[in-house]
């Protein structure tokens, strides 16, 4: 027998049987209150469109804890570029990257070094200090910051060439897909009330 959080704990077997009625109680209070305190518990989605021209932003994104399948996802990514698709992780400028860690992947192919300087430029800048802003702003718990893993999805077409403006709408749009992933919006009635009117832009 020995002594934890929740008082003392007997071993029986290999499992660890609660000693009393109390003790569970306790216990499940505990997790309770973990859980109450614990903002981001599952992994989340949000995705966001900034912007105009060939310098829109189209951001999807994915937010998850360390040991989830998001970072198998992140960790698998990031091993295995491929070529024109060489994720990179996210930085404020460099040796100093944003907590949650965030990797980026390009959603279209990088053909030439002009192209690349884009992503390992503004868009990487960009989004990391969207990421600092949202835990700076309570989006994200600061407390939780180094628990969680994201992935950003990014969108710079091949005619991009403004980095002010490929800086600026990739930043809105990834604070606002923070924002809608850890809102959980549009919320499923949301998403019925448009599925009949909504105007896709590029359909």
């Amino acid at each position: 027998m020995f002594s934890c959080l929740c008082g003392d704990v007997k071993i029986r077997n290999g499992r660890n049987v609660l000693g009393t009625k109390n003790h569970t109680m306790h216990f499940y209070k505990v997790l309770i209150e973990v859980k109450e305190m614990t903002k981001i518990l599952n992994s989340l989605v949000g995705e966001a469109l900034v912007g105009e021209g060939p310098e829109v932003a189209h951001i999807d994104l994915v937010i998850g804890r360390k040991g989830s399948a998001v970072e198998t996802a992140f960790m698998n990514s990031l091993a295995m570029p491929r070529q024109g698709h060489s994720p990179l992780l996210a930085v404020l400028e460099p040796n100093v990257t944003p907590k949650p860690a965030t990797l980026l992947v390009n959603k279209v192919t990088m053909k030439n070094v002009a192209q690349a300087s884009l992503m390992f430029g503004p868009a990487q800048a960009s989004i990391a200090k969207a990421v600092m802003d949202s835990v700076d702003e309570g989006v994200i718990p600061k407390e939780e910051a180094e628990d969680l893993l994201i992935i950003v999805s990014v969108f710079i077409e091949w005619d991009a060439k403004d980095k002010d403006k490929i800086y600026e709408f990739n930043y809105e749009a990834t604070k606002l897909a923070i924002k809608r992933a850890v809102d959980g919006t549009p919320t499923v009635d949301e998403a019925l009330a448009k599925k009949d009117s909504a105007a896709h832009p590029f359909a």
